[in-house]
């Protein structure tokens, strides 16, 4: 996993502009802190921070064809898990490897296939090519979008990054925000494209976009389709954990210390089972992954539930990891660290974002930072849910109802942070435009009932919206600590199948995650199998929400914070005794100070 970014312009010769690709690329050190390469050319500068993984010496980057005059300058950031296969089949086609790496697999692969490279990967991936013979820029993500990847148009061409903040360091790139950027931040409908900041986009997951001499020209190279399902009940469940097991095995590799994130969930509990029975496999039968989860030093005593948790995960998480026989700890954190200004900072930093989860985030953020003292990878059950109908709104017959996101019957102005009226960001009529265009991209399945059509509709939105936001913290949070989380669960083939798989198939013990429920027996303690779904802990303590308050009365007290903010909504939130301030209105507060934050270190320009 690593950082890049550079550009390419056919309006200015790069090779003057040495020192601003080499500011651009050391804002990424966080994200790449073992080595850090750049490459310039007429028409193009490449920047390359990397986090050494696989072939921790061959590895190195921006990587060429070849050392003099290259026809091929690559910057990648990401692991490609079916490289040794793809190594097999280019040697066979005539290519030569000087390293036992995936990213030259990347470069040769892109030698041979071009800008179809993208179809014959299996993994997580952002990567450019710079291509000298053609004088072309070719940008490409991942399908799942796991890996980020934003652009800018620049004077003659465009600049790329993995995170803004590194085209903030070119002398044409500003911050600025206008409303447009707001309403796509605070709507919470997680598009793909736009973004906060005005003329910056994401590249689209499973997309490609190239620059030449033509202009820009975007397309996909993957997307979720329907299909008809073949298999019964029994074939369903063995081919899931067909695809789960293969995914768990290829990502298993590093050269690097390793560990998986443990909950005490579902999805957690049978990921690491099944890469612990991997790992002593390879290892013999007294190998032991390294497990980690995270909780509060209040939780066990003041523990309450809310609309998102309930139950306490940490006795869950204990017994699941004695249950495989892990190597398991437990990162306690000290409620009141959470408001450590810096850390809060650091937090906003890494996002680029106003928007997040406020402690949720800072907490992750505290976890990942104890976690890469002794590995540099760790793996995630994140995107189970949204392959496997975890949430309540698959189950939920007002959510099934409703003709909205689901996710806004949660959070909505409750969560939201609430914007001045006097903006008139029309946030009502941009969800409602935003749902009908978002319904009309799921695809259909002649033959399929009212009622099955609804299920994918929810499960394409959960997969293309939802999980997003959920991929963009897991990795700006774990990069901003120099870990990389992998996400076998975002294992296209997987998603693939489960997408077609009948709703009855995925729900047919009558309730959620019904396949991996079935794949965990033997694999997972009875406690976890059938545990209710919990989302990531929070805190409870009061002395958090007292602290919180008085954090975000000093930011109400900034001007900007005021001009965008609408106090008479806050203000319920402040007056609210400590112990009683409920879930939806402290993520208020927690926006408001982020918010804060976010404007002092960023100074965007402000076009409203």
């Amino acid at each position: 996993m690593c950082g890049i970014t550079g550009w390419a312009s056919f309006h200015h010769d790069a090779r003057t502009h040495a020192p601003v690709i080499e500011a651009m690329t050391a804002t990424l050190t966080s994200r790449g802190p073992d080595a850090g390469g750049v490459w310039l050319g007429e028409r193009a500068a490449i920047g390359h921070r990397r986090l050494a993984v696989i072939d921790l010496v061959g590895g190195v980057q921006p990587m060429t064809d070849r050392p003099d005059e290259p026809d091929i300058v690559l910057t990648y950031s990401g692991e490609i898990y079916n490289h040794h296969a793809l190594r097999t089949e280019l040697r066979a086609r005539g290519h030569q490897f000087g390293t036992r790496s995936d990213t030259e697999v990347v470069l040769r692969a892109y030698a041979e296939w071009g800008e179809n490279a993208a179809d014959h990967l299996e993994g997580m991936f952002a990567f450019v090519v710079w291509d000298e013979r053609r004088q072309r820029l070719l940008l490409v993500r991942d399908r799942l979008g796991v890996k980020p990847l934003f652009w800018t148009a620049v004077d003659g061409g465009l600049a790329f990054a993995s995170e803004p903040k590194a085209l903030f360091a070119h002398p044409e790139i500003r911050p600025r925000v206008d409303a447009d950027g707001l309403r796509e931040a605070y709507s919470l409908l997680f598009n793909t494209g736009p973004t906060v900041w005005s003329g910056i986009r994401e590249v689209e997951p499973g997309g490609i976009l190239v620059l030449d001499r033509d202009g820009i020209r975007e397309r996909r190279y993957w997307q979720l389709e329907s299909g008809v399902h073949v298999h019964d009940r029994e074939a369903t469940v063995e081919r899931v954990r067909q695809l789960i097991g293969a995914a768990a095995h290829s990502q298993l590799e590093a050269d690097v210390p390793l560990c998986s994130l443990l909950s005490g969930g579902l999805d957690s509990t049978v990921l690491t089972a099944l890469l612990a029975d991997e790992l002593r496999r390879r290892e013999g039968p007294d190998a032991r992954i390294r497990s980690y989860a995270v909780d509060y030093s209040d939780q066990a005593s003041a523990f309450k539930g809310d609309v998102l948790r309930t139950g306490h995960d940490t006795p869950y998480a204990t017994e699941a990891g004695a249950f495989i026989g892990t190597d398991h700890s437990t990162v306690v954190l000290d409620p009141r660290a959470l408001l450590d200004l810096e850390h809060r900072r650091a937090v906003v930093v890494a996002r680029d974002s106003p928007i997040g989860v406020g402690d949720m985030d800072t907490s992750l953020y505290l976890l990942f930072g104890e976690i890469r003292r002794h590995s540099t990878v760790a793996l995630s059950g994140e995107a189970a849910d949204e392959v496997f109908g975890g949430y309540p709104w698959f189950h939920n017959p007002k959510a099934l109802a409703a003709r909205t996101f689901p996710w806004l019957l949660v959070t909505d102005d409750e969560a939201a942070m609430p914007l001045n009226p006097a903006l008139d960001l029309r946030i009502r009529e941009f969800r409602a435009d935003t749902y009908a265009s978002a319904m009309a991209a799921v695809p259909h399945l002649d033959g399929e009932t009212p009622a099955e059509h609804r299920q994918r509709e929810m499960q394409h939105l959960s997969l293309t919206r939802w999980l997003r936001q959920l991929l963009h913290r897991k990795d700006r949070l774990s990069m901003a600590q120099g870990l990389e989380v992998r996400v076998p669960y975002c294992d296209h083939r997987l998603v693939e199948y489960a997408f077609t798989t009948p709703w009855a198939l995925k729900s047919f013990d009558g309730r959620e995650k019904s396949l991996l429920r079935a794949i965990g027996k033997g694999l997972a303690p009875d406690s976890v199998l059938h545990r209710p779904k919990n989302h990531y802990p929070a805190t409870h303590h009061p002395d958090y929400n007292r602290g919180l308050q008085d954090m975000a009365r000093d930011a109400l007290a900034t001007e900007q914070v005021r001009a965008l903010a609408d106090e008479t909504l806050i203000k319920p939130c402040l007056d609210t005794p400590p112990d009683q301030l409920e879930w939806g209105h402290r993520l208020r507060l927690e926006r408001v100070v982020d918010l804060a934050l976010w404007l002092d270190h960023y100074q965007p320009e402000l076009a409203l």
